[in-house]
């Protein structure tokens, strides 16, 4: 039974560990600590070890549930006479299952946790609209793009952000009289991500 429980736990640790460099922007747009978005990127590499790890775990601790038993071990049931406690029953298993499942998807839907920033933004000189590309390090996820495109749509006179942790890069659209290439990089570091190069077109 101890055993199960340290399964139970490792399984849960895995998963918040696999999806911890994706659950950070958010909890930093909640905080409102936009610095802290991109402190456990380091984690994204291990991301896939991590996930398998979990898995392994949650189908081990199910087996070890579920298998029957023993002629040995029906012959000493009598500590099973009693109820088990929550911790150790099937429930419990199940709740933790889904709970790291629900964490290991979380990629899938991290964006769902920023707020829509559809606006109307009026370009009195056409001439004025500039396009810039970011190079960005840091990035990891669908969580990564929402969380710097909300700190970059911040700014006054932002037509379109497109970012993209694939591409590594962060394409802006903006009215130069309103906002500068200066300010929009200032708005992507301060996020945690680093931009390492720009290209204005």
């Amino acid at each position: 039974m101890k055993s199960n429980k340290k399964l139970i736990g490792a399984g849960l640790l895995t998963a918040i560990a696999a999806s911890l460099c994706c659950i950070t922007p958010v909890l930093a747009l909640i905080a409102g600590t936009s610095g802290i978005a991109s402190t456990f990127s380091w984690l994204e590499p291990f991301r896939p070890y991590l996930i398998g790890l979990t898995i392994v775990v949650l189908v081990f601790a199910w087996y070890q549930k579920l298998k029957p038993r023993s002629q040995e071990e029906i012959e000493c049931a009598c500590e099973d006479d009693e109820k088990p406690k929550f911790i150790q029953s099937k429930t419990f298993l199940a709740i933790v299952t889904v709970f790291a499942v629900l964490m290991l998807a979380f990629p899938l839907y991290a964006n769902v946790f920023y707020p829509s920033q559809d606006r109307q933004v009026i370009v009195v000189d056409q001439q004025n609209v500039q396009t810039a590309t970011f190079s960005v390090s840091g990035m990891t996820c669908t969580g990564c793009e929402e969380h710097v495109s909300h700190e970059v749509n911040k700014l006054d006179g932002i037509v379109e952000v497109k970012a993209s942790y694939a591409n590594e890069n962060v394409i802006v659209q903006f009215d130069s009289s309103k906002t500068s290439v200066a300010e929009v990089e200032k708005a992507i570091n301060s996020t945690g991500y680093a931009v390492t190069n720009i290209k204005n077109q």
